[in-house]
């Protein structure tokens, strides 16, 4: 019987990023559009997070007692992280709570054609700045040009609705949650590459440290009345497709494909890579959604994806070689 052709690691990489992209784009559309629908940003994190967990809290279930059997402290949390317990918290806070939290309020104050270029666009920068401090990354002059048109681009459309709050608006605000959850991302994506963690192992980590953290503690919250949750009133339709595609999407199948582009291009070409986000996600927003593009958001979208790409491009001279090299 002939062997089952394996994938090479650069197709597997190719792949993620294919995917990664694609999911981010669709996030970023359906995340405004369900602001203005039933549920609450707390709402629409308790649905991504128990619709994720439906999948990846048994099978970090079934991953620890595998484990266990060659070595009995393999594990935590109740046996259901197969990392353990202290990147399972650190990874889990950044890249399972805050991340999640941070973008879905940010969406309640600002457009998605804002989310579209300070999300995917600051991702690089702080990515940089935190694998420079901690990961001892070298920041080239050809990376800091890169890095300094997504500042450029960033302060196009952020600094506009600062300018803006001092009339009364709030764009300012989902524009900071937007940079907020991007910050809270790149520190997520560092530690996954500090800590050596596979894509599976650390997307469950991630939804397991959410669950027993988040879920218990606001349901308790809205039971209490201490916070406001839509829940109970909002159609069943809409409480299952965002189980289906916050959950299902946004973190099995994307936090599973991301964490394998970190694994094989680093973090910072991770970042890099997702290029296409805010272009094709703020095309989305026109389409979809009937948002405008002002000048300024034009103007910072084509500064953010230059930059972007202008780091890719640069990067790619160093090859394969040189990622893997700075794998460590």
């Amino acid at each position: 019987m002939p062997a089952v052709p394996r994938l090479s690691p650069r197709a597997l990489g190719i792949g993620a990023a294919v995917v990664t992209v694609l999911v981010w784009t669709a996030f970023i559309v359906i995340a405004r559009a369900s602001a203005g629908r039933s549920l609450t940003p707390f709402d629409i994190a308790f649905t991504r997070i128990c619709g994720a967990s439906l999948v990846l809290v048994p099978w970090g279930a079934w991953l620890v007692a595998q484990a266990r059997r060659r070595d009995p402290s393999q594990g935590s949390l109740f046996g259901l992280s197969p990392v353990a317990l202290r990147p399972t918290v650190v990874a889990g806070v950044f890249g399972g709570l805050a991340y999640a939290l941070l973008a879905y309020a940010g969406f309640f104050y600002a457009p998605a054609t804002h989310a579209s270029v300070l999300m995917p666009g600051s991702l690089p920068l702080w990515t940089a700045v935190l694998a420079a401090v901690v990961l001892h990354d070298r920041l080239t002059p050809a990376r800091l040009f890169g890095l300094s048109l997504i500042v450029l681009g960033d302060l196009l459309v952020g600094g506009a609705s600062l300018l803006h709050a001092f009339e009364g608006g709030e764009l300012w605000k989902g524009d900071l949650l937007f940079m907020s959850a991007a910050f809270c991302w790149a520190c997520y994506s560092v530690v996954v590459r500090r800590e050596g963690l596979d894509a599976v192992r650390a997307t469950i980590a991630i939804t397991v440290f959410a669950f027993l953290a988040y879920v218990p503690a606001y349901a308790l919250l809205a039971y209490l009345g201490q916070v406001t949750s839509r829940l109970g009133s909002a159609p069943l339709g809409e409480i299952a497709f965002q189980l289906l595609f916050q959950g299902g999407g946004s973190v099995v199948v994307s936090g599973i494909t991301f964490t394998r582009m970190v694994e094989y291009f680093g973090p910072v070409r991770t970042t890099m890579i997702t290029a296409l986000v805010p272009g094709l996600s703020a095309l989305g927003a026109v389409f979809f959604l009937g948002e405008p593009l002002h000048w300024n958001l034009i103007a910072g979208l084509l500064l953010v994806t230059a930059g972007i790409l202008f780091g890719v491009q640069r990067m790619r001279a160093g090859g394969v070689s040189a990622a893997v090299a700075a794998r460590g």
